[in-house]
């Protein structure tokens, strides 16, 4: 994007706007609103801009491009002088992200200010520390520290800190992928195939797709590459009977539906009204006629016992510290703790062990997280096996492999476990594990 006085590249989507005085200081309002993190920054991001109905496109898009800067960023900001300071902040997120040159920044910054942005232009090329340059909290980079070398977690850092990539799911009771990829290209996106997903598609940019054709019709649906390689690992087939535990809006039980061409029954359970409601609209596009939503009281609720021992697959894409969807969420590092996470790790252990008792003799059930964290991870399925002797590991690759799906392995992974470890920077994906468990007796 150009502009008479910077260049700057986004992460979200061409804007131009003129930062004018008015706009910095709405700029700095959201910024001091985000950086409280006491809620998800996309919903506070949503709130500040109804209550300023007069801010146009582009200059909602040049807030939230850096706001977001600012989050991935904000222990480098933090550590050349910014701490504590929404001003200063948005001035050393506009000057040192966004591209911002420190004459466009003339009519907004005060003197003392002045004199700061141009200490930071001097700075800029010097070294920072480990932890600065991962820009990631201390306990998160001790636990990755235990999984990976420093050169490998600062190179999962450094793409952690960049915005994540459009991925689309083609609906293949709609279209198929080439049908989509040709409709996409003639309308002008540069569309191209997902590189592991066989039913994927990656988009370079943010166009506005909630008005295309291909999506108002339910024959796309946004769902990252990873997401996506969870429902292929399930393997869902036509006629049978299949459960997303955990369905959220629907995105994966939708996934499956498709995948077993509007055939048996998927049934969605979540314990969110509100997700759930998201579904709906989805499904009414979608086409599909095999999906049962239904929300649930807990993973304990006793209408989930007419399902024991019933189900041929179950997903749970268990509730975590979603820190593999930095990319898309970067304040989720700053909000999460030890003690979040620990209390994470009870709940997914207790969902697990619900679900499968859904699962019939030969059955599969797939255990995921968008977590990049042991203890939400690989410690949950040790746990799990070792109480639960009728179950073992399919390793995944093989499974996915035998669907022609061949994903190279993550560098650092002990392959022999099984389990399905997808990398930003290595797959390109968001962070994501998976365990394909089979039930034996």
């Amino acid at each position: 994007m150009k502009r008479a006085t910077s260049s700057r590249q986004s992460g979200g989507g061409a804007s131009a706007s003129r930062l004018t005085p008015r706009l910095f200081e709405q700029l700095v309002a959201a910024l001091a609103q985000v950086f409280r993190l006491e809620r998800p920054a996309d919903g506070v991001l949503s709130g500040f801009f109804r209550a300023h109905p007069k801010l146009g496109q582009n200059e909602r898009a040049l807030i939230a491009e850096t706001v977001y800067a600012a989050l991935r960023r904000k222990r480098l900001l933090e550590h050349r002088g910014a701490a504590g300071d929404p001003r200063r902040l948005a001035l050393a997120a506009l000057a040192q992200l966004g591209g911002f040159s420190l004459r466009a920044l003339d009519d907004v910054a005060t003197p003392d200010e002045a004199r700061w942005l141009a200490e930071l232009k001097g700075a800029e090329r010097g070294e920072v520390p480990f932890a600065v340059a991962c820009d990631l909290p201390d306990w998160i980079i001790e636990r990755l520290r235990a999984a990976y070398s420093d050169d490998e977690l600062l190179a999962l850092a450094r793409v952690l800190q960049g915005p994540a990539p459009l991925d689309l799911r083609v609906n293949v009771v709609r279209i198929d992928r080439a049908a989509a990829l040709r409709a996409l290209l003639e309308d002008g996106m540069a569309a191209t195939p997902t590189p592991f997903s066989p039913v994927g598609i990656r988009i370079a940019g943010r166009p506005p797709l909630n008005r295309h054709r291909l999506f108002l019709t339910g024959a796309i649906e946004v769902q990252d590459e990873a997401s996506q390689l969870v429902c292929q690992l399930v393997g869902a087939r036509r006629g049978e009977m299949v459960v997303d535990f955990c369905a959220g809006a629907g995105g994966k039980a939708l996934a499956l539906a498709a995948a077993m061409r509007s055939t048996g029954r998927v049934y969605a359970f979540d314990v969110s009204d509100r997700r759930l409601a998201e579904l709906k609209p989805r499904l009414a596009r979608s086409g599909l006629s095999n999906v049962h939503p239904q929300r649930i009281a807990s993973e304990r609720d006793p209408r989930l016992k007419r399902l024991g021992g019933k189900i041929d697959r179950v997903l749970v894409d268990a509730p975590c510290s979603g820190l593999g969807t930095l990319r898309r969420n970067p304040d989720l590092k700053w909000r999460q703790s030890p003690g979040s996470v620990s209390e994470m790790t009870g709940k997914q252990a207790s969902i697990l062990t619900a679900a499968a008792a859904l699962v019939r003799s030969g059955g599969w059930l797939v255990y995921a997280t968008c977590s990049l964290l042991a203890e939400e991870n690989e410690a949950i399925v040790a746990a799990f096996l070792a109480a639960h002797s009728g179950f073992r590991v399919t390793p995944a690759q093989a499974a996915l492999a035998a669907a022609g799906i061949r994903i190279p392995p993550a560098p650092g992974a002990a392959e022999a476990d099984g389990y399905l470890r997808l990398l930003p920077h290595v797959h390109g994906t968001d962070g994501f594990f998976a365990a394909l468990l089979e039930r034996t007796a």
